[in-house]
């Protein structure tokens, strides 16, 4: 038996499949660009991550800038209120001291122990309104209920005039500033027999 190529139909059929796969590559290559290679991708890739790094970092290095600016100006800023308060409340306390010196001229030659005494409730009279004008206040605290934010208790007294846990005497006055306390009060409280 003889075989000839020509009429072989595998070969044939195969060699028609090989001319369609040309014809759909050249179709292809004419309706579609050339595709992007790998490293063109990954390159652009890196640049739009470089690019969008850098803003980033700009915007950071200028927000630090500007924090570092903000915490300059508020520590300025405070600075200048302590400076100031400590003006004002030297300025209040300088009348004060004007007044003792005033005394202590008016004394000198005085023997009225009235007019000392004056003296005296005068310069006390005026050395606490400064202080009541810079925000001091004197915490009440006799006949009220013992707090221990406020009062210190140095003595308990065993009485029946009073009920129990109440100031029955200061013994030195407290003070505060809003609702900070600079000082308790030292106080005597009531304790029951």
């Amino acid at each position: 038996m003889s075989h000839k190529h020509g009429n072989n139909p595998f070969k044939k059929h195969h060699e028609e499949e090989l001319e369609n796969q040309e014809n759909e590559q050249l179709k292809d290559g004419e309706e579609n660009p050339p595709e992007v290679s790998e490293s063109q991708k990954d390159n652009s890739e890196y640049e739009k991550l470089k690019e969008d790094y850098e803003k980033l970092n700009n915007q950071y290095l200028r927000l630090a800038a500007d924090f570092d600016n903000f915490r300059k100006r508020q520590e300025q800023e405070r600075e200048n209120l302590l400076k100031f308060g400590l003006e004002n409340t030297m300025k209040k306390m300088l009348e004060v001291l004007d007044n003792f010196e005033r005394g202590e001229k008016a004394l000198e030659n005085v023997e009225d122990c009235q007019q000392v005494k004056d003296s005296f409730n005068l310069v006390h009279k005026q050395t606490l309104e400064a202080l009541t004008k810079l925000g001091l206040e004197m915490i009440e605290a006799e006949n009220q209920d013992f707090d221990p934010n406020f009062h210190e208790a140095v003595m308990r007294t065993p009485t029946e005039d009073h009920p129990e846990n109440t100031v029955i005497a200061v013994l030195q006055k407290g003070y505060k500033i809003g609702d900070k306390v600079l000082r308790p009060a030292l106080v005597n409280v009531a304790a029951s027999d």
